[in-house]
């Protein structure tokens, strides 16, 4: 599920405990984490101004992956270093719901987008490259201004009310592109394993494809009513008590 909300960030909710939990955080980190936000800032800003350069010169979505995937390839890798953060202790995200949402991207962009040529002038490629990048846009100047302990109304309320069209638009647009993918994936047999083979395992990618679509049933509704939460909290300071994970 390629939401996207893991922390990036220690006073990701802009609560009162932000300042304790800088001193606790360290210089150091706090230092890193305000580079790497601004480094993702800066570089979905890029990737949405080349979006919207493309389609006014050439009026059409075709080609616009094609124009656009290096950098989205390398600023969406580089959210791996997300799970590092969970790992190391800088954010308090849980180190299991960051990495599903990051390999989420990184699966989507690689092996479903890159892997898959046919696809990539598919509406449905557009409808969730805009939703990532407005949403990233969004996330990291939050945590940017979080980190300067200057966070601006404007950008802590588009934090938790974006989301709520974007993210159903991003999962939309994920689940039809990987619709677009199955026939020909299901021709080609690509990243499939076959029968005999010295290691006697198999492995089908078009059925695994199937279970990835499946999978978004039970985890959106999950991940979107945990936002909807959040943004109670954050925005209207309703007390919310969140399950274990």
């Amino acid at each position: 599920m390629a939401s996207s909300e893991e922390d990036g960030a220690p006073e990701a909710g802009g609560d009162r405990e932000a300042p304790r939990r800088r001193r606790r955080l360290g210089s150091l980190a706090t230092a890193w984490l305000t580079f790497y936000n601004v480094a993702m800032t800066a570089g979905w800003l890029v990737l949405a101004i080349a979006m919207v350069r493309f389609y006014m010169e050439k009026g059409t979505h075709r080609g616009l992956y094609k124009s656009i995937q290096k950098t989205l390839k390398f600023f969406q890798t580089f959210a791996l270093l997300e799970i590092v953060h969970c790992l190391i202790g800088i954010v308090p995200t849980s180190v299991l719901v960051t990495g599903v949402q990051v390999s989420s991207r990184i699966f989507m962009v690689w092996l479903v987008t890159h892997s898959i040529k046919p696809i990539q002038n598919e509406e449905s490629v557009v409808l969730f490259l805009v939703s990532w990048t407005v949403t990233e846009i969004t996330r990291y100047s939050f945590y940017t201004f979080s980190l300067l302990n200057h966070l601006p109304y404007f950008i802590k309320w588009a934090r938790y009310n974006f989301f709520i069209i974007l993210y159903p638009v991003g999962v939309a647009g994920e689940l039809l592109t990987i619709y677009a993918a199955l026939p020909y994936v299901k021709k080609t047999g690509m990243f499939s394993i076959r029968l005999p083979n010295k290691y006697n395992v198999s492995f089908d990618y078009y059925y695994f494809l199937l279970i990835t679509m499946a999978s978004y049933i039970p985890l959106f509704p999950q991940l979107y009513f945990h936002m909807l939460r959040q943004r109670r909290k954050v925005l209207h300071g309703e007390a919310v008590v969140e399950k274990d994970e």
